[in-house]
């Protein structure tokens, strides 16, 4: 059989591919809004319902204006933000096109909290988005999440020290980000096609801080039902 004539590898598998190009993707993909980043993407976005790997050199550095785009897509469902480094900012979040009635700010005094809290999200399938700040974690709950991210189409972000590229993760997307300037420097530290060793800059502007939106939303607190662990509506904070 010759070269030319042998079956394509996604053909036999949907996991199977060539290495010289990007995979097949077997699950839901949701556009990045960049169409440089997209096309560097198996099924040309964020891949819904499995675990993504974003290693951040500092926080704050244009991460959520990278992730907006695809956020404000499935917004008609609740974007819930665990452990974030700083309180939301629910104007600037609302001016990137994320309303602050769909945010959920999930707070836990405790990383095993932190954990169950993402673990039960994501296995509820009831919210567009889960992103989740930890800088230190187990193999075996990257693991966990991952498996409960699969019983879903719940985006899933996990935001790690760019330090935490060495080891190992379930995650088929793992992303490095630095700041450039005027924009974002990406780095391809795992996808499902071939290695790509030279880093995507993607500019990003500045957002305007005046979102069209009633200086303050109706907003009802979603407690979650679990001791020590308390969930606030990012909207609160700007009465």
């Amino acid at each position: 059989m010759t070269a030319s004539s042998a079956p394509a590898p996604e053909t036999l598998h949907p996991s199977l591919w060539r290495a010289s190009q990007l995979a097949r993707a077997d699950v839901r993909c949701v556009d990045t809004g960049h169409v440089a980043l997209s096309g560097q993407l198996s099924g040309g976005g964020w891949p819904a319902g499995t675990l993504i790997d974003l290693l951040v050199q500092q926080p704050g550095i244009g991460e959520i204006r990278l992730l907006a785009p695809a956020l404000a897509s499935v917004a008609k469902r609740s974007i819930v933000m665990v452990e974030p480094p700083q309180a939301p900012q629910a104007i600037a979040l609302a001016s990137l096109g994320l309303a602050p009635s769909q945010l959920i700010w999930i707070r836990a005094p405790r990383s095993a909290d932190a954990l169950w809290s993402v673990e039960q999200v994501l296995k509820s399938g009831a919210c567009g988005a889960v992103l989740f700040w930890q800088p230190h974690i187990r193999a075996e709950s990257l693991r966990r999440l991952h498996l409960a991210a699969q019983q879903g189409e719940t985006l899933f972000f996990m935001f790690r020290p760019l330090s935490a590229a060495q080891d190992t993760s379930p995650a088929p997307l793992r992303l490095s980000l630095r700041p450039a300037q005027g924009g974002i420097e990406i780095g391809f530290v795992k996808r499902r096609g071939p290695q790509r060793d030279e880093p995507l800059f993607l500019p990003m502007s500045i957002p305007t801080m005046t979102p069209n939106i009633p200086s303050r939303p109706a907003l009802v607190p979603r407690p979650v039902p679990r001791p020590a662990v308390t969930a606030d509506r990012a909207g609160e904070l700007v009465r």
